[in-house]
């Protein structure tokens, strides 16, 4: 009778998420010469549970999104490479990178809650 295989540890999807992000991080800085690509912040990645796809979500201090996201997506294969030489799992999921839009959208909320407290004006008492 073969050995039972001991499930994996609920939160080793977690590490693998997170060590992705790191990865993806220094070759994105130190590897990827592209100039569309801007100021590129990595928020989060979410891995498939199969492990074959992988959403990284980035943000932008400079640059085009639109075009940033293209030149990321461009460059999947060589940072999916990258990656293969650094992670120790089985299968290195292929990356999609999606532009997300949080921090401007707290931006303009910050923006809003600042104009509305503005225009009631001084208290009375």
């Amino acid at each position: 009778m073969p050995p039972k295989r001991k499930p994996a540890a609920p939160n080793r999807s977690f590490k693998v998420n997170d060590q992705i992000q790191r990865d993806l991080s220094e070759l994105i800085a130190r590897e990827l010469k592209d100039p569309r690509v801007g100021m590129v912040t990595l928020q989060s990645v979410e891995v498939t549970p199969d492990y074959a796809h992988a959403k990284v979500f980035f943000s932008l201090l400079i640059g085009d999104p639109d075009e940033s996201q293209k030149a990321l997506n461009q460059a999947a294969g060589f940072l999916r490479n990258g990656l293969f030489k650094r992670l120790h799992i089985h299968t290195v999921p292929t990356l999609h990178f999606i532009y997300d839009r949080t921090s401007e959208q707290a931006a303009d909320m910050n923006a809003l809650i600042a104009k509305a407290v503005a225009s009631r004006g001084p208290e009375e008492g």
